[in-house]
């Protein structure tokens, strides 16, 4: 099919690398203006069909973890690898290969929470956690956690404002809105798509 800006790529028809765990069927890549999600935007990261063929890991592999509802803007990276073998302790940091082994250093899983939208050629660094429903602006460079529903922008990314005021975020967080069976919030659109949080957890009471 001919890529354009309109159709997009979803991670769970596409993704083949064991150490990426996606949760559900609607987070998805804007690939028009790129390679496919694994061939671009997720970087250093063993588990792909070249690494799986022709070396064993010598240490713990991070995992990628993207939750539901992720919408991953065009040309973003994911770098993963630790600290690539680079390690500012020592005097050197050229990875020498008869110390390959301990000159890696892991950074834990990089995770996605549910409902997270990255914008437009950001990068996001080993090991950090993206809230639910945070906004990562285009551009920026994610060098530490986001809280849930934070507005981060730059290099490195500092936050801007929050979505919403601390108690609604509050009751949003406990409401665990994507635990949810997708067809379940499909049916509740009109009041994920408002900002009645009144309504939502009304409506999300009767289905429990």
């Amino acid at each position: 099919m001919e890529k354009h800006w309109s159709r997009v790529e979803y991670l769970h028809q596409t993704v083949t690398n064991p150490n990426i765990i996606v949760k559900g069927t609607r987070s998805y890549y804007s690939d028009a203006w790129s390679g496919s999600f694994e061939e671009s935007v997720v970087r250093y990261h063993y588990g792909d069909r070249y690494s799986r063929t022709h070396w064993q890991p010598q240490w713990p592999i991070d995992r990628l973890q993207i939750g539901n509802y992720v919408c991953i803007g065009a040309e973003s990276v994911i770098l993963m690898g630790g600290n690539n073998t680079h390690r500012n302790d020592w005097f050197s940091n050229y990875p020498f290969m008869d110390k390959i082994v301990e000159s890696y250093q892991g950074k834990g899983d990089t995770v996605i929470e549910d409902a997270v939208w990255i914008g437009m050629r950001s990068m996001i660094m080993p090991g950090r956690r993206l809230g639910e429903g945070s906004v990562i602006a285009a551009g920026s460079v994610v060098t530490k956690d986001v809280p849930p529903y934070a507005i981060v922008g730059g290099n490195p990314a500092k936050i801007i404002k929050f979505r919403f005021s601390e108690s609604v975020i509050n009751r949003l967080l406990a409401l665990r809105l994507y635990d949810l069976d997708e067809a379940v919030i499909d049916g509740l659109t009109d009041f994920f798509c408002a900002g009645d949080i009144d309504a939502l957890e009304q409506a999300v009471r009767k289905i429990r």
